[in-house]
């Protein structure tokens, strides 16, 4: 039981390379990345925990669609609060909130570890990885929105334009590059 190995050994965006829809399309800012993190990780968490403690009445002819079913399940939840409570990050996140079940970083969780080991132990996964991948995101949404628009969280720090190309579709792949290189070359020499 590892909790920390989601956040460096396999992280699920700079290691793994999982998720590659909600990172690129949504982490045009901060607040946008740790948005979807948090609804990703509450998902992850809450599927993991499920999953763990039915993963011995699932029938295996139906064992992926029972966990897109429980996992669909957390996303409705997910969605509703987040249209109900935070309705303007919300309508940024638009589609990807939905995209949540599909997003193979939960599906594969679910049936890679939850499915194995006990509650306490997927808990701990749950909780890892879905930092992790928060992490990540607001990461590489604070790198994009310092450089387009030189802000963080939404606050200007300097009143000038930033590089417009940051903030745009190729910004994300660009900064999304810069940082798995630079977090390579970290671990390498770690």
């Amino acid at each position: 039981m590892n909790f920390s190995k989601g956040f460096f050994r396999e992280n699920p965006v700079f290691v793994q390379l999982l998720g590659m829809c909600p990172t690129l399309g949504v982490t045009s800012t901060a607040i946008n990345g740790l948005g979807m993190g948090l609804a990703t990780t509450f998902v992850l968490l809450m599927s993991n925990i499920s999953i763990s403690l039915v993963k011995n009445l699932i029938p295996d002819k139906v064992r992926i669609p029972a966990y897109i079913v429980i996992i669909a399940s957390f996303v409705t939840v997910v969605d509703l609060v987040m249209a109900g409570f935070l309705p303007a990050l919300h309508a940024q996140l638009g589609l990807f909130i939905p995209l949540i079940v599909v997003n193979c970083i939960v599906l594969g969780r679910a049936e890679a570890f939850a499915s194995k080991n006990g509650v306490a132990d997927s808990i701990f996964d749950g909780l890892g990885m879905g930092l992790g991948f928060a992490m990540a995101l607001t990461m590489l949404g604070s790198v994009r929105e310092l450089f387009g628009s030189l802000s963080l969280f939404g606050f200007k720090l300097v009143e000038a334009d930033g590089i417009l190309l940051f903030i745009l579709p190729p910004g994300a792949f660009i900064a999304l590059g810069f940082l798995i290189a630079f977090i390579n070359h970290f671990r390498k020499t770690a």
